[in-house]
């Protein structure tokens, strides 16, 4: 049963502004936002470097460990 998507920019703008400007943003960059924000979370709890991307991988099982890593540890792009 797939899940609801929720507003990954949701400490930016609102649910329904998101709704409305979806079509428009770039989707790799929004997942690499929210993989940055989950990771930095699991860090600031506690949890190891390893744990903390075996545990992303597990709700973006098409990534590969590698890849995930380096979503955590690249500075994001800004800009068009």
């Amino acid at each position: 049963m797939p899940t609801k998507q929720t507003n990954p920019l949701s400490e930016f703008i609102t649910d329904e502004t998101f709704e409305l400007v979806k079509p428009f943003l770039d989707e790799i960059a929004i997942r690499d936002y929210a993989i940055r924000k989950k990771y930095k979370k699991l860090r600031f709890d506690g949890m190891r470097v390893g744990d903390a991307v075996d545990t992303i991988r597990e709700e973006y099982p098409y990534l590969q460990w590698e890849t995930i890593r380096k979503i955590t540890v690249a500075k994001p792009k800004v800009g068009v």
